[in-house]
């Protein structure tokens, strides 16, 4: 029997490796891999900060799968093609009756399996990205839910009845290390630092998940639309990437609010509807495979005519479209491969309503520069900021980006932190300096490549 790890990096919680250590009887130590494919990682435009936090995560999970009696190869290949003739050739060559894994909804890695059970390897898949399984929440004609809030209803109600599946955390057997072997040596040099912002998730299951739970949850309602505050839970690159499970932070929120499934209302379950999004888009590219094809969901909208200016699209990817919150965001995400949500939102309308460039160009950018990039959510927010997505915002509805940062950042403090250039404007003419521009000599600050009036109209009517 062989372990194949993919996007699910962790002991806890991982049906793959439960179901591979109740049935792993011999004394010699278990078989695990885990492919380094960076140039497959590449063709999907995952970012190098992503690619490091995995890489650091394989290195650490050789020596803790050592406690556990299981040896981790770490096998550097390019491609899909290239990880389906290593599992065919090491199923025929070693014997292999049987290949565990976690499945993984993107159309890619299912046609990849696919012809992995096609050659006759006796794939075994487990479900453990999502809390309830995919295909599970249907409405009354059997099918996926169109928009967000009945599906919300219909999962928090089958959760509420049926519950839902948690392994735990998986115990060690203490197996001494010496009997293990692996070609890890080199990983450490693999990674090139530029996670390190970013603890290993046991780290974060330990401190930062119960810091956030005590002290931050309560407050999570009226501050998560804050930039400048640190009021969210940080939690997305490790869902993203599958270093933490989500029902494991679900059973960490139940802990601490044990109402909070029958409580919708309540302050808390504004952070539990985040997951519950997270959900919805998991579940809808399962029934929507073609989400993964560059396709709109509303395809009326898939040959739509954008203006794409090569020009306004580099001023919004540099942060120099004129729009202080834009160009703060969009720094921000440069700088540190995070962005705020509410500024995903912002610097997404501004870029499909204001510039009108196509929303699939910020979709791959923001996968080649986010830590937390995954493909149901990055596709899912884009095309509801574009007005071509499920349950997406109407096409009418258009951020003002001067509004947004009166009402998310009054006091230019987020601003303040990406554009030196403002430091020293006062809070009343930071959120648009140009009207100021020669009261407060802001020669290095550059001219808003629209003006919000007419692009709005022009939106209007390009939508129409």
């Amino acid at each position: 029997m062989l372990l194949w790890f993919r996007n699910d990096l962790r002991t806890h919680d991982n049906p793959a490796l439960h179901y591979f250590l109740s049935v792993q009887h011999a004394k010699k130590p278990g078989k695990a891999v885990f492919f380094i494919s960076k140039k497959q990682w590449q063709q999907h435009h995952w970012s190098a900060i992503k690619m490091d936090l995995i890489i650091r995560h394989a290195s650490a999970l050789v020596d803790e799968l050592a406690t556990l009696g299981i040896e981790l190869t770490l096998v550097h290949l390019d491609t899909f093609s290239d990880q389906v003739q290593y599992i065919i050739s090491a199923a025929q060559k070693d014997g292999i009756d049987e290949v565990v894994a976690n499945s993984e909804v993107e159309f890619n890695e299912q046609q990849r399996d696919w012809t992995i059970a096609q050659a006759g390897v006796n794939l075994r898949l487990f479900e453990a990205d999502v809390i309830v399984p995919k295909g599970r929440i249907l409405n009354q004609a059997g099918q996926m839910f169109k928009v967000f809030t009945p599906f919300k209803r219909a999962w928090l109600k089958h959760l509420n009845q049926q519950g839902f599946e948690y392994l735990g955390k998986t115990q060690s057997t203490a197996m001494p290390t010496s009997l293990l072997a692996s070609d890890s040596s080199n990983v450490d040099s693999l990674s090139e630092g530029q996670s390190n912002a970013w603890p290993l998730a046991p780290t974060v299951e330990q401190t930062v998940m119960p810091t956030f739970f005590n002290d931050k949850l309560a407050n999570y309602s009226a501050q998560r639309d804050i930039p400048s505050v640190k009021g969210t839970s940080g939690l997305s690159p490790y869902l993203a990437a599958g270093l933490i499970s989500p029902r494991y932070v679900l059973m960490q929120l139940l802990n601490t609010d044990p109402d909070i499934l029958s409580a919708p209302d309540s302050a808390n379950f504004a952070w539990l509807n985040e997951l519950i999004w997270r959900e919805f888009y998991r579940h809808l590219l399962f029934h929507e495979p073609r989400l993964c094809k560059h396709q709109s969901f509303n395809q009326k909208y898939q040959h739509t005519q954008w203006h794409n200016n090569a020009a306004h699209f580099q001023a919004w990817k540099c942060g120099r479209t004129g729009y202080p919150l834009v160009d703060a965001a969009m720094r921000q995400l440069n700088q540190t491969g995070w962005m705020h949500n509410r500024l995903r939102m912002v610097v997404a309308s501004f870029l499909t309503k204001h510039l009108l460039i196509d929303w699939r160009w910020g979709e791959q950018y923001f996968m080649e520069q986010l830590i937390d990039g995954d493909l149901a959510a990055n596709n899912g927010g884009w095309q509801w900021a574009a007005s071509t997505g499920c349950d997406a915002q109407p096409y009418f509805r258009i951020f003002n980006p001067i509004r947004q940062s009166e009402r998310f950042d009054p006091n230019g403090d987020f601003i303040r932190m990406y554009l030196p250039e403002l430091k020293d404007i006062p809070n009343k003419a930071i959120h648009f300096p140009h009207a100021y521009l020669e009261k407060y000599n802001l020669t290095a600050y550059w001219p808003a490549i629209v003006e919000h009036k007419e692009a709005r109209l022009n939106a209007l009517a390009f939508y129409k």
